[in-house]
């Protein structure tokens, strides 16, 4: 059992703060979630989650432009910022003594951003990201799979169903007045949970942090996640794509329905992720890639959602003159012979999950992340220190009774890539 230390309060305009001293090195992570992703996106606003993630480095009333970087990074430290479905997260690493200054700097940006936010800050950012959706999605082989998949997966009611970048058309049409309605009703201290983690002198920890958040007004209560988050458990049918693009090699990519992370059932969807795809000795790589030789890679994971469903993914890449019906078979087969696993499997997938968990755990930025998130999803940071013994506790049954409840036909999403200059037959597997 993990034992990490953490004292966890909450200050007057509602910010949740969680202190986890660890004197081990001269160092402190300061880890700020707010509550807000693509989920909380309104039709025809998608993508404000992301571009705000932009704007908020573009300074506040205090802070000019680039400045934060620049003081973070010449007090020795890295910062950085994330845009997930569910969250958004900024950390900063820094020495020990210049925890006054990441504290400030956050401090600064969730109170006093609005002051500093113009246009030409916009239409910047707004540029960048519009790039950066044309580098990293547009232009790469098989980069818009998260699009195809999302909204096979997700009905069109539900609040995945579109990608974290968003619609380039929202983002275009982002207006000023748009963006501050987004930072005055998601970026606000009730929303937000502060993790400190690292060595740091505890009450002058909190009195810095009263000092600099203390003062932030309390926001409103914050809205409902828009469209609707209920799903069935199962998609219903397997549903499927054909895309002819500009990509090197076939690939076949297969997406399901699991529980969500808050759900108990999410572990055994967890270690079956495991047992399929990580390492060499996994089921895909085994089979697709050594024994039948109809794929050069395979790749599996699960992603930790948490409304309504999680969603759990394979791919395999086939060779030149490879056979998407084939490769679509032969991950079938893999998918539902998962029913038969093996106590050594499950022990070595608990195993690698377990070491991936505590190598976290041995940084003080991943490990303050991890308690702001069980903050954040679970209202219990100190969860994370029982969260080996959850994943100790998958067998065999479980992670059989998953893969007859979620791995079948009834709940698959197929999405199939092949290289546009070569014609072949719709896939299907007989």
């Amino acid at each position: 059992m993990l034992s990490i230390p953490i004292e966890r309060f909450t200050l007057d305009n509602g910010l949740r703060v969680n202190l986890s001293h660890d004197a081990t090195t001269p160092v402190v992570a300061v880890n700020l979630w707010y509550g807000v992703g693509s989920r909380n996106e309104r039709e025809g606003k998608t993508g404000f989650a992301h571009l705000f993630e932009h704007m908020m480095f573009q300074g506040s009333e205090h802070v000019p432009k680039n400045r934060h970087f620049e003081l973070i990074e010449r007090a020795g430290g890295s910062l950085n910022a994330t845009t997930w479905f569910d969250r958004t997260n900024y950390f900063e690493t820094v020495p020990s003594h210049h925890l006054e200054l990441a504290l400030w700097l956050e401090s600064d940006r969730m109170g006093w951003m609005l002051p500093a936010m113009t246009q030409d800050k916009l239409d910047n950012q707004r540029d960048v990201v519009m790039n950066e959706k044309r580098q990293r999605y547009d232009n790469q082989p098989y980069g818009d799979w998260d699009e195809w998949i999302q909204a096979m997966v997700f009905p069109e009611s539900h609040p995945y169903h579109h990608t974290v970048i968003g619609s380039m058309e929202d983002i275009e049409a982002a207006t000023l007045e748009d963006v501050a309605e987004f930072f005055q009703t998601y970026y606000v201290p009730n929303n937000a949970v502060l993790t400190v983690c690292g060595d740091f002198g505890r009450d002058e920890a909190l009195d810095l942090i009263e000092r600099h958040f203390g003062e932030i007004a309390q926001g409103e209560e914050i809205p409902a996640i828009p469209g609707d988050p209920n799903l069935d458990p199962t998609i219903g049918a397997t549903v499927r794509e054909h895309v002819e693009a500009e990509v090197p090699l076939p690939r076949v990519l297969m997406a399901y329905r699991v529980p969500p992370f808050t759900d108990a059932g999410f572990y055994a969807a967890d270690i079956a992720g495991s047992v399929l795809g990580t390492g060499r000795a996994s089921r895909l790589y085994r089979s697709l890639v050594r024994e039948r030789r109809v794929a050069k890679d395979v790749t599996s994971f699960v992603l930790p959602l948490t409304s309504g469903a999680g969603m759990l993914l394979v791919w395999a890449t086939g060779f030149p003159d490879g056979d998407p019906c084939e490769i679509e078979a032969a991950l079938a087969a893999e998918m539902e012979g998962l029913s038969s696993v093996t106590d050594q499997e499950i022990e070595r997938a608990v195993a690698l999950t377990e070491t991936a968990l505590v190598r976290q755990v041995e940084q003080v930025g991943q490990r303050a992340d991890l308690v702001s998130m069980f903050d954040q999803f679970f209202d219990d940071p100190a969860r994370l220190n029982g969260e080996l013994e959850r994943l100790r506790a998958v067998t065999p049954a479980d992670v059989s009774a998953f893969v007859g409840g979620f791995l079948g036909a009834e709940n698959r999403a197929v999405l199939t890539y092949v290289p546009a200059t070569v014609k072949s037959a719709t896939p299907g597997v007989a």
